[in-house]
């Protein structure tokens, strides 16, 4: 096992459980006590959980959105399917609304690669994006950095989409049901979404199983405005037929 697949696998542990002992988290993973405890530290500091005497406990609160660090860990095989299936959809030569979130960081990797027109909505993107020899043309919006995040929100962000038009943007959610539509924690990247949407032909939503059938705080507009979901072969088959029925294209993978 590599050391992000058993990062993934702890974190997932942590969060699932609320704590749980190094002794736990050996035998879950089959690894030793030693590297538990490295593994643990390492975690800790990128703000994925709390180490606490013999093991470890979640920093989330109920309710809460799992902050970006401890994402980043979770269906990571999962996301690339999904990014790479994105990725598929998009024309050489659109110009395209990347948003924020740890499944359209995986999208970044492979648009740098693509002769496309990109403007990230998170710093995290931004970065990947800019980096070293690149293929794509990058754009940058104004906005601030919400903390830990990196998603771009305020005034700034607003008005970099109201002046622009896209091919396509593609969308990250924290919840998505054909019932309640898409929705945020967040009401200033609620706000940063609804804009999205109005300034951009086509919406394509990336999103894995987790994220349907959920219904978060801020709500961003109904299903009906989404042309395509790209999701991994775990959703819900009760909810891809009820936003089927709605009109999007749903795709698997």
């Amino acid at each position: 096992m590599s050391s992000a697949d058993r990062h993934g696998m702890i974190a997932q542990a942590v969060r699932e459980s609320g704590r749980i002992t190094v002794q736990e988290l050996a035998d879950l993973t089959g690894t030793s006590e030693m590297t538990i405890r490295r593994d643990l530290d390492t975690l800790a500091a990128q703000g994925v959980l709390e180490r606490v005497r013999g093991g470890a406990r979640t920093l989330l609160l109920r309710g809460q959105e799992p902050p970006f660090a401890l994402r980043a860990h979770e269906g990571v095989d999962a996301k690339r399917r999904i990014a790479a299936e994105v990725s598929s959809l998009i024309a050489d030569g659109e110009t395209v609304l990347l948003d924020s979130g740890t499944t359209c960081l995986e999208i970044a990797h492979l648009l740098r690669r693509r002769p496309v027109t990109v403007m990230p909505l998170s710093l995290q993107a931004i970065h990947v994006l800019g980096e070293g020899p690149s293929t794509a043309t990058l754009m940058v919006p104004g906005g601030q950095p919400r903390a830990a995040e990196g998603a771009l929100t305020g005034p700034l962000t607003l008005t970099s989409l109201s002046a622009l038009r896209f091919d396509t943007a593609v969308m990250g959610c924290c919840g998505l049901s054909a019932a309640d539509g898409l929705t945020a924690y967040d009401l200033d990247d609620a706000a940063v979404k609804k804009a999205a949407i109005a300034s951009t032909r086509r919406i394509i939503v990336a999103a894995d199983a987790t994220k349907l059938g959920h219904t978060a705080y801020a709500h961003v507009g109904p299903a009906t405005l989404l042309h395509t979901l790209v999701t991994d072969t775990t959703a819900p088959a009760d909810e891809i037929t009820a936003l089927e029925a709605t009109g999007i294209v749903v795709k698997t993978v």
